[in-house]
């Protein structure tokens, strides 16, 4: 039974963590836009965009971030109150995590910039960047569900005053030396498993 207890709380998290549904469909992506018409800022062009759903293999994928935080004082948008810019950062990214996580993302690595570019040539200048972020997607489904949540129409104004200056691709992992969340939370249950077993037998001996 312990075993058995194990094996299907491993299910469980693969069900949730895993994409099932496949690549997204013509409809599917032409309803996005019909929802988001209007909406796109930041010089953002909708067609790089549909390409990219366009070309959905219905795998996870990982977002690069690379963020500049406001560090001075911006004025609440709600209550013109002058709010650290740090802190509007956080108003936007910590719903934000919490919504991804519902849906089987996560954070994969999140670092602060200690340096100014030490290799780089025909891109601009450094505007400044702060920290980075690699945040794993379950699906292309997954980050369109988050993009018209009605509930971040609100946080939005956080992350424009918080944050100033940003750029984001998706990526796909080809080499990796880290355990992903498939091994590791395998390896938990299987020990956790396995402790119960031995705990088992010791009060039968």
């Amino acid at each position: 039974m312990i075993w058995t207890a194990a094996a299907a709380l491993y299910l469980l998290f693969r069900l949730w963590y895993d994409s099932w549904r496949g690549p997204l469909t013509k409809a599917e992506i032409d309803a996005f836009f019909a929802a988001v018409q209007g909406k796109f800022s930041g010089g953002n062009d909708p067609a790089v965009l549909r390409s990219f759903l366009e070309a959905d293999d219905g795998k996870e994928f990982v977002m690069l971030n690379l963020v500049k935080v406001e560090q001075g004082v911006v004025a609440d948008p709600h209550t013109g109150e002058p709010v650290p810019g740090p802190e509007m950062m956080r108003r936007y990214s910590d719903p934000f995590v919490r919504a991804l996580i519902r849906r089987g993302g996560h954070p994969g690595m999140v670092g602060r910039k200690v340096g100014p570019y030490v290799d780089a040539w025909q891109v601009e200048p450094d505007p400044g960047w702060t920290i980075f972020g690699l945040m794993r997607y379950r699906s292309r489904r997954d980050m369109l569900a988050m993009i018209t949540d009605p509930r971040f129409a609100d946080h939005h104004a956080f992350k424009l005053l918080g944050i100033p200056t940003t750029f984001s691709f998706p990526t796909q992992r080809q080499v990796s030396i880290y355990a992903g969340p498939r091994l590791t939370v395998a390896l938990v249950l299987a020990l956790g498993a396995a402790l119960a077993h031995l705990a088992v037998l010791a009060a039968s001996a």
